[in-house]
C-alpha cells in the first residue's frame, strides 16, 4: 500500500494555527516492513483519503505489529478527541504523565488538549487501532460541536459529550460488541475504494459511540463542572508556552492561544501565576536564557537573546541584568568559572 500524505491549510482557531500529527515514526516503520498498516485520513494524516462524506472524521485506522518493535510515537496532540483500542498484544501508553500498559479489549479516551504517547519508548506488538473525530475545539472550556453525521439522539450526544467534557478517565476496559465493532471497522477501512464504505464507517463509528455511552453510564463516573472551566484553558496555555518561548507573543496573541478573551485571561494567570501575563513571559524566557548560557557557552548573547524570544541583544542584556543583577556574560562566567573572584560588571 502506497502511504498518502496531503499538504493542506491548517487549521486556524481563534488566531491560534494547529497543524495534524504526521505521524512520521509509524510511516517510517511502515517502510522498513515492520508492520502492518492501513488508515483512511485527512489533513497530514497518513492513509488513503477520506472524502466529503465523512467531513470531521480526521483519521481511523490500524497498526499491527507482530515483531518488536524500535520506534514509538512521543509526546503529542490531536486537533480531536482520539479513541484507541487495543486487539491483541500490549501497548505501552501515556497520557498527560499518567503510563500504563494497555492491554487486550482496552479502549482509551484521549481529548483534544491531552498530551498523550503510544510506546515507552518503543511500541508493543499487537493490533492497535485509533479514531480521531473533529469536534471544533481545542481548549477544555469550549463547546463540542460533532460531525452532522452523528446520529445519536440529543439526549445520548448531549449525555456522552456532558462525561468527556467533565470528567478525566481515559482508559475503559470493554467488551466483546466493542471488539466485534472494531473488527468491522477494520474490514471497512480494508476494502475502502475512493469513499465507497463511507457509510458504513458512519455507521459503525455511531455505534461505537453508543457502547462507548453506556460503558461510561455503566462506570457511574461523577462529573467535575470545574474541568470545563476557562481558567483551565489557561493553565494548558501557560504549559505549552514554556515549549514556544521564542515566539513573538504579545498579550493579545497569548488569549487568543489560550481561547478566552483578553481580560479574563489576565484574571486567570494572575491567579495562577501571581504574575501578569507579559511578566511570567518574561521570568520565564529568562529561565530558558539562563540555561542555555550555561549548557551553550560558544553561543553568542545575540543568539540567546533570539531564541529565547528577545527582540535584541541590548534589551535582552537589560532585562537580564535587572532581574539578575548582572549581564548574560558575567552570569555565565560566574557559574562556569565559580573560582573567579573578581569580574567586572
Amino acid at each position: 500500500m502506497k502511504i498518502n500524505i496531503h499538504k493542506i491549510e491548517p487549521y486556524e482557531a481563534d488566531g491560534v494555527t494547529y497543524h495534524a500529527d504526521t505521524c512520521l515514526p509509524l510511516i517510517d516503520a511502515y517502510k522498513r516492513k515492520k508492520l502492518k498498516f492501513k488508515a483512511l485520513a485527512r489533513h497530514t494524516y497518513p492513509g488513503d483519503r477520506l472524502d466529503s462524506n465523512t467531513l470531521g472524521l480526521n483519521s481511523i485506522g490500524y497498526w499491527d505489529a507482530n515483531e518488536p518493535q524500535d520506534w514509538g510515537l512521543g509526546w503529542h496532540r490531536n486537533e480531536g478527541i482520539e479513541f484507541h483500542f487495543l486487539e491483541s498484544g500490549t501497548m505501552p501508553y501515556a497520557q498527560e504523565n499518567k503510563e500504563v500498559v494497555l492491554k487486550p479489549n482496552d479502549l482509551t479516551i484521549t481529548r483534544p488538549w491531552e498530551a498523550h504517547r503510544v510506546g515507552n519508548p518503543n511500541i508493543g506488538m499487537g493490533k492497535f487501532y485509533w479514531i480521531i473525530i473533529d469536534l471544533g475545539v481545542r481548549r477544555p472550556h469550549q463547546d463540542w460541536k460533532w460531525p452532522d453525521w452523528i446520529t445519536l439522539t440529543n439526549e445520548d450526544l448531549s449525555r456522552l459529550t456532558n462525561i468527556l467534557r467533565h470528567n478525566e478517565k481515559s482508559i475503559l476496559k470493554t467488551d466483546q460488541r466493542v471488539r466485534d465493532c472494531f473488527k468491522r471497522i477494520n474490514d471497512a477501512i480494508n476494502t475502502d475504494k475512493k469513499g465507497n464504505n463511507a457509510s458504513t464507517l458512519r455507521l459503525l463509528i455511531n455505534y461505537l459511540l453508543i457502547l462507548i455511552l453506556e460503558l461510561l453510564n455503566a462506570e457511574k463516573i461523577t462529573l467535575n463542572e470545574s474541568l470545563t472551566d476557562s481558567s483551565r484553558s489557561v493553565q494548558y496555555f501557560l504549559k505549552e508556552l514554556e515549549k514556544n518561548l521564542a515566539e513573538n507573543w504579545t498579550i493579545e496573541k497569548m488569549a487568543k492561544s489560550a481561547g478566552v478573551g483578553l481580560t479574563r485571561f489576565t484574571h486567570h494567570c494572575k491567579r495562577l501565576t501571581n504574575l501578569t501575563p507579559m511578566r511570567y513571559l518574561t521570568i520565564k524566557r529568562l529561565e530558558m536564557a539562563k540555561g542555555i548560557l550555561i549548557k551553550e557557552k560558544d553561543l553568542t548573547i545575540g543568539q540567546v537573546a533570539y531564541m529565547c524570544g528577545f527582540a535584541t541583544s541590548q534589551y535582552f542584556s537589560t532585562v537580564f541584568k535587572n532581574h539578575e543583577k548582572c549581564s548574560p556574560n558575567v552570569y555565565r562566567s560566574r557559574v562556569l568559572d565559580p573560582d573567579k573572584t573578581s569580574v567586572a560588571i
